[in-house]
C-alpha cells in the first residue's frame, strides 16, 4: 500500500510537472511567434518607407538642385530657396536611412549609425533660422558630454517642438533653454503666441488639446529614460515643452539609463 501511494505520488508529481514544461513551452513559442511576426512587419514598414517615402524624398532632392538650371534667370532668392530645399531633402534621406538601419535590425538598434547629439543643435537652429523663425538657445550650467541616449533624446524633443512651432505658430518667437544640472539635464522650449492670430488657452496650437505621434513619441523618449515630459498651453497665448532628463555627471555610475 505504501509503495502504491508513493507510486501515485510520484505519477501526479510527474503529470504537473509536464503540464509546466508544455505550459512553458507554449509560451515561449508564443513569444517567437510574436517576435517572428513583428519582424515581419518591420521589413514590410522598411520596404514601404524604402520604395516609396524614400523614392519621392530623393525626387525632391534632385528636382530642387536642378530647378535653378531649368528656370532661366532665377534671382538669386529663388536659388537660395532651392539650394535649401534641395539641403533638407537630403537631410531628411540621412534620417530615412537611419530609420531603416533601426527597422531592419533584429534588436531594433542601429549602433553603428550616426545619431544627432546636442552639439548638432547649431545647425538645426541655423536651417530653422533660415526658414524663417525666430529663434534662440540659452545654456545653464557647464556644459558636458552626456550619454548618447541623453543627447539624442534632447536633440529630438528641440527638433520637434521647432517643427510644432512652425506648423502652428508661425512667426512666433521660439526659445530654447538647456540647463545642466549635478545629475539632471533639462530642456525647454517654449514659443509666443503666432502672429496675426491668437487661440486663448491652446497656446496657439490648432491641436493642443489633442497631441499628434511627435509629442506622444517624445513622451515615450523621456519615460525610457525616466525622465519628466511635459507639454501644453502656458497660460499666455504660447506653447511650452520641457523634460527633465536624468544625466550623472562624470565619476557617477557610468551607465545610460535602461
Amino acid at each position: 500500500a505504501v509503495i502504491a501511494a508513493w507510486g501515485a505520488g510520484e505519477m501526479l508529481r510527474a503529470r504537473r510537472q509536464s503540464a509546466i514544461w508544455r505550459a512553458e513551452a507554449a509560451e515561449r513559442l508564443r513569444r517567437l511567434s510574436e517576435r517572428d511576426a513583428v519582424a515581419r512587419e518591420r521589413a514590410s514598414i522598411a520596404r514601404e518607407l524604402h520604395d516609396v517615402v524614400a523614392h519621392h524624398v530623393s525626387m525632391i532632392a534632385v528636382r530642387a538642385a536642378t530647378a535653378p538650371y531649368a528656370v532661366p534667370d532665377l534671382p538669386g532668392p529663388g536659388q537660395a530657396a532651392f539650394a535649401e530645399i534641395a539641403d533638407e531633402a537630403r537631410a531628411a534621406l540621412t534620417e530615412l536611412r537611419v530609420a531603416l538601419g533601426v527597422l531592419r535590425s533584429p534588436d531594433g538598434g542601429s549602433e553603428a549609425a550616426p545619431q544627432p547629439r546636442i552639439a548638432d543643435l547649431d545647425a538645426l537652429l541655423s536651417r530653422v533660422a533660415s526658414a524663417g523663425t525666430k529663434v534662440t538657445l540659452s545654456v545653464s550650467g557647464p556644459a558636458r558630454q552626456l550619454p548618447g541616449s541623453v543627447e539624442l533624446c534632447s536633440y529630438r524633443i528641440v527638433q520637434e517642438a521647432l517643427t510644432n512651432a512652425g506648423r502652428h505658430a508661425p512667426g512666433s518667437q521660439v526659445r530654447i533653454e538647456l540647463g545642466y544640472g549635478a545629475d539632471v539635464l533639462s530642456v525647454r522650449i517654449r514659443n509666443d503666441a503666432p502672429r496675426g492670430r491668437r487661440e486663448p488657452g491652446r497656446g496657439g496650437h490648432d491641436r493642443s488639446e489633442e497631441p499628434g505621434y511627435g509629442l506622444t513619441g517624445l513622451r515615450e523618449r523621456v519615460s525610457m529614460l525616466r525622465g519628466e515630459f511635459r507639454a501644453g498651453p502656458d497660460g499666455q497665448g504660447g506653447f511650452a515643452v520641457s523634460a527633465s532628463l536624468p544625466a550623472p555627471a562624470p565619476g557617477g555610475s557610468g551607465q545610460e539609463p535602461a
